[in-house]
């Protein structure tokens, strides 16, 4: 679950600066109930910051912060919670940018004694962002080190892409991300395990805006390799609120 598709528009919009809430109702389990014990809400927060000053030597790019809270704990508790911070600079005329960023984060389980870490993670690579037919695209290209009980090196490919219709009361909006992970990350159950495994996460995203502080919408969280090891890909919708801060 890496950066959006506000990372794209701050890459195009000098000085642009944005707070996002949204509330999600994930129906994974109306979707998949074998693998998923219930539906639960989910609050993301989003936060982005661009400045781009092609006159300056050093030439900070897009700030992003996001911080997304599931609630799907006993009695609508918070079960997991995910940080991400990322800045994108260049000192270079060309606008490819290096973005680095960060995430980590932790959850709680039933019984308590099976919580855990989501591994911290920092990553470094080149990102090109760029129009085409009034969409905006973003593709990034990372070394990562995943910090594990057994650390791995991975790389990782992200790509975004958001357009707007009809004078933006309509966006479809979304991205993915391709990485590798090692298959033995140091703990009991994966000790015997060699090399690596792909890993596959994507939302696309649909929004309709009824002004521009509040919009409804739908996001399908795509996963492959990321909440199981077994060869699946898993569909998970969601029906959700955008408040524009």
């Amino acid at each position: 679950m890496k950066f959006r598709l506000l990372f794209i528009c701050c890459v195009f919009y000098g000085g642009a600066f944005a707070q996002i809430l949204q509330v999600h109702y994930d129906l994974r389990h109306t979707v998949d109930p074998d693998r998923n014990p219930k539906n639960f809400c989910s609050l993301y927060f989003e936060y982005f910051k661009a400045q781009d000053s092609t006159s300056a030597f050093f030439k900070p790019g897009a700030f992003f912060l996001k911080v997304q809270t599931d609630m799907r704990g006993q009695q609508g508790n918070i079960a997991q919670s995910f940080i991400q911070a990322s800045q994108s600079f260049r000192f270079w005329k060309p606008k490819i940018n290096i973005a680095i960023q960060y995430s980590g984060g932790l959850g709680v389980t039933e019984p308590k004694q099976y919580s855990y870490y989501i591994n911290n993670a920092f990553s470094v690579g080149p990102s090109y962002a760029f129009t085409w037919k009034g969409a905006f695209f973003s593709n990034t290209l990372s070394y990562t080190y995943n910090a594990a009980k057994k650390p791995g090196n991975d790389l990782m490919y992200s790509f975004y892409w958001g357009k707007g219709f009809w004078n933006y009361k309509v966006e479809f909006a979304g991205d993915f991300e391709l990485y590798t992970l090692n298959k033995n990350q140091g703990d009991p159950t994966t000790q015997n395990l060699r090399g690596k495994r792909l890993c596959f996460f994507g939302e696309p995203q649909l929004w309709f805006n009824f002004n521009k502080t509040v919009g409804a919408g739908t996001r399908a969280l795509l996963y492959y390799h990321v909440t199981t090891t077994d060869n699946v890909l898993q569909l998970c919708p969601t029906v959700a609120l955008r408040f524009k801060l």
